[in-house]
């Protein structure tokens, strides 16, 4: 059903699909939908939480396997990879990481970005040391600021404009250098 409502997506976007398309889509009874999600939110609060389990898996595989040993090579791991998906996971374009729904559609208390950042901070902390106290901000402030930068960069072409990608990077590159130092 996640992946039916991810194709879906892409295809209709958010706001015209419907429980029952997603049901049709999965070859499944929209009432055998309803017994695991209430509504579309719900279905899409599922694959961003999945989309999100993906990312994070996926930062977590590189960050081992590269084993960085400056917070410069983080950044360009996490927005490769961002932008990977961006690119290629269906739905992934539409709805990010649920901003499109609802600021808070991963935690009722704290806004999808805050959710990120926060997962982002625990994992950059296993690889790389830094200031510890500036590190929560910091990073909140990052994701803020290339969220809004990559929309633009896919708003001006739908493979990401390889120009402002790059000044995302080193725009985020040079405000962490600021917080964290080189």
């Amino acid at each position: 059903m996640l992946d039916a409502s991810a194709e879906l997506i892409d295809e209709v976007g958010y706001e015209s699909l419907t429980t029952t398309l997603i049901a049709k889509r999965a070859g499944v009874a929209v009432g055998s939908l309803y017994q695991f999600f209430p509504d579309k939110r719900a279905v899409v609060q599922a694959l961003t939480q999945r989309n999100l389990d993906r990312f994070m898996a996926a930062v977590s595989e590189r960050l081992a396997r590269e084993d960085p040993h400056h917070w410069w090579d983080v950044v360009d791991s996490i927005l490769d990879i961002y932008l990977e998906m961006h690119r290629s996971v269906p739905g992934f374009s539409k709805v990010h990481f649920g901003d499109v729904v609802d600021r808070q559609l991963l935690d009722d208390s704290r806004d999808n970005n805050k959710v990120i950042a926060d997962a982002l901070t625990d994992l950059v902390r296993k690889y790389i040391e830094t200031p510890g106290e500036k590190l929560p901000l910091a990073i909140t402030v990052a994701i803020e600021v290339a969220d809004a930068l990559l929309k633009l960069a896919f708003h001006r072409d739908p493979d990401g404009d390889p120009e402002i990608v790059e000044e995302t990077k080193q725009l985020i590159k040079g405000y962490l250098a600021g917080r964290l130092g080189e």
